[in-house]
């Protein structure tokens, strides 16, 4: 267990870093802010005693000169507290680009503020990142992951304008890697990398896009395949919920198909609750899970980690549809009804005691926000 400090901690990859430390069981990392940064006293009072640094503070994108003095002056102010520490960090890590030191404003920026990093802590750790990707990611900025999945959760298409090779790496694996997470969950801080062209790209998300907008799961053949689908989903979330299913009825009776899987797989089982009684609480770093109420009414809540705004789906058996749990996002199922609640669930793996890739975590906070309710 290892307490953290982190710059750039509300940012993408810090987003994905705090929440592995929730499902690990870390602390809450210490967060350093831009304005802390301008004070190297108060940041080094922060970094006291703390087992790991990382700094994850960076400019991406904007004018070049801003890309190339800001990279630079992070670094710089995180170095100074460094050197004011009364109780040094054990260790500092740097989330460096594999760009750095290539000529361009930011590849030379970043092999500059690892030299300053690297002057301040001799033992620095600088991790060279490729291009990730993954839930939450900022249209137009993170990656052209998340700029391709906003244009088609928007049903628009993406465009490609230039076809080249990416070399893309899941933020969860980064995080893992930054952080010297013990293995044990859906991460591998090996880092493994998908390799595609942005027209590939483009049309495989697409593709999981046509599917999904009829309810259909697409073939989740490998890792990189579940974790493209859940940046899409996270996208999708929450305005394309719930999904509609058809119920088709005769004299025998009625039928609901409440999940297609293309490549099949998976797992799907029911639960009966009580009236009052919840289910859940608990968040998903990788599996796909669907809910699909059948009989009874209830309450399907949701609040994504780190946060403290809760999305409620009011859903009932007499309009069976299904929402679908995007990762990282805590969530329950309430029975709201005066009956038993029937449900059934469909995960896109089979549960594995070992590595169970369900991590404890209440939906509704000591004092929430208020909840949106979804319509």
């Amino acid at each position: 267990m290892l307490r953290l400090a982190l710059t750039g901690g509300r940012g993408f990859l810090g987003w994905h870093v705090r929440v592995l430390a929730r499902a690990l069981g870390w602390p809450e990392p210490v967060l350093i802010s831009g304005s802390d940064l301008l004070d190297a006293p108060t940041v080094a009072e922060k970094l006291d005693g703390v087992d790991r640094v990382l700094h994850l503070a960076g400019v991406n994108r904007g004018d070049a000169r801003d890309v190339a003095a800001g990279n630079v002056e992070l670094a710089a102010a995180l170095a100074r507290a460094l050197r004011l520490c009364a109780a040094p960090p054990g260790a500092v890590v740097f989330a460096n680009s594999v760009q750095a030191g290539n000529g361009t404003p930011y590849g030379d920026a970043k092999a500059v503020a690892a030299a300053t990093l690297a002057a301040a802590r001799p033992d620095l750790l600088d991790v060279r990142l490729p291009n990730l990707y993954g839930e939450h990611g900022r249209p137009y900025y993170n990656s052209v992951v998340a700029t391709f999945c906003r244009l088609l959760a928007e049903q628009r298409s993406p465009e490609v304008h230039e076809d080249r090779e990416l070399s893309l790496v899941h933020v969860s694996d980064a995080a893992a890697r930054l952080m010297g997470a013990p293995d044990g969950g859906p991460w591998d801080a090996a880092m493994p990398a998908l390799r595609t062209g942005v027209r590939e790209l483009a049309d495989r998300l697409a593709g999981y896009a046509d599917l999904y907008r009829g309810g259909e799961i697409p073939a989740l053949t490998d890792r990189h395949a579940v974790r493209l689908f859940n940046s899409y989903r996270s996208h999708c979330f929450p305005a394309s919920y719930p999904l509609s299913l058809t119920r088709r009825a005769d004299l025998r009776g009625e039928l609901v198909e409440a999940v297609k899987a293309h490549g099949g797989g998976g797992q799907v089982f029911c639960s009966t609750s009580r009236p009052g009684v919840t289910r859940g609480e608990h968040f998903h770093l990788a599996k796909v899970e669907r809910f699909c109420v059948l009989r009874g009414s209830a309450e399907i809540r949701l609040r994504r980690v780190g946060t403290d705004e809760v999305v409620r789906f009011p859903v009932g058996g007499d309009v069976p549809v299904v929402v679908d749990m995007p990762t990282m996002w805590a969530h329950n199922i309430v029975n709201t009804g005066p009956d038993e609640l029937l449900t059934l669930f469909w995960t896109n793996e089979i549960f594995d005691p070992a590595r169970p890739d369900t991590w404890p975590e209440p939906v509704e906070l000591t004092a929430p926000e208020p909840a949106v309710v979804a319509a």
